[in-house]
């Protein structure tokens, strides 16, 4: 690589660990706001669970394929679920300088598209969490069953932000996409094997499970192409009924 080249190379990683520490920042607010109070905590989770759940009607043909099974539950449970990403963000905010040294850019590339996912998520899952309340929704203790349906049609409606809607889906395809093209890398993927217990010994174990687990399974996929078509389709169809106020929008 010439000096030129590896000039603009590290300046590639730079403006991508300042945009990965600017969607840190942004998760970390929202989900302190809502933690900081058990209500809000309460409310964030059920929601978080009623849309995981809806995930999980959406797509059992994924989910329980013997081809992408893996990668489906890993959609569902690292990129949009309930898991609290807290401790997966600290660490990569503890160790940014050091990830800067080891990790080729790519793979910094993935992590930060996968942290912008989640600041997004939280931010309209907050506003989400706002109309729902004011509908009555968490005034009993129903768990999940308390979200409707119609219920979460109209408070999706009402917060609107349509193109923060559709930059989510993006941001979720361009993230399958950066992790297939990362799990065709065999030296990367054999380096990550070979970090395991390192990293957890370093308490680098959430970082380094998100990493590891995107790439098995699309390592185990193969082309993703069809399963991130299916996943865009099918979310882009329910974000189109959702807007129209179409009946049932989520079959």
């Amino acid at each position: 690589m010439s000096t030129h080249d590896a000039s603009g190379h590290d300046e590639n990683k730079l403006h991508c660990a300042n945009g990965l520490r600017q969607h840190l920042h942004a998760a970390k607010a929202f989900r302190q706001q809502a933690n900081d109070a058990p209500e809000a905590a309460r409310q964030r989770l059920l929601l978080r669970e009623w849309q995981a759940a809806r995930l999980s009607r959406s797509y059992p043909d994924l989910l329980t394929s013997d081809r992408f099974g893996k990668a489906a539950h890993f959609f569902l449970t690292d990129l949009y679920g309930p898991k609290d990403f807290s401790s997966r963000d600290e660490e990569v905010e503890r160790i940014l300088p050091l990830m800067l040294n080891l990790l080729p850019l790519s793979a910094l590339q993935t992590l930060s598209l996968a942290i912008e996912v989640d600041a997004l998520t939280e931010e309209l899952d907050a506003a989400m969490v706002s109309q729902l309340e004011k509908a009555g929704c968490f005034k009993g203790a129903e768990g999940i069953e308390a979200i409707s349906e119609d219920a979460y049609a109209s408070a999706y409606r009402k917060v609107g932000r349509r193109f923060d809607r559709e930059r989510q889906i993006d941001l979720i395809q361009a993230t399958g996409e950066a992790l297939d093209r990362l799990a065709r890398k065999p030296l990367l993927t054999a380096l990550l094997k070979l970090m395991h217990g390192p990293a957890y010994l370093a308490g680098l174990g959430d970082v380094h499970e998100f990493l590891e687990s995107g790439f098995d399974a699309f390592r185990h996929m193969g082309d993703a192409r069809e399963f991130l078509g299916t996943i865009e389709t099918r979310e882009r169809r329910m974000l189109e009924n959702l807007f129209s106020g179409a009946a049932n929008p989520f079959a």
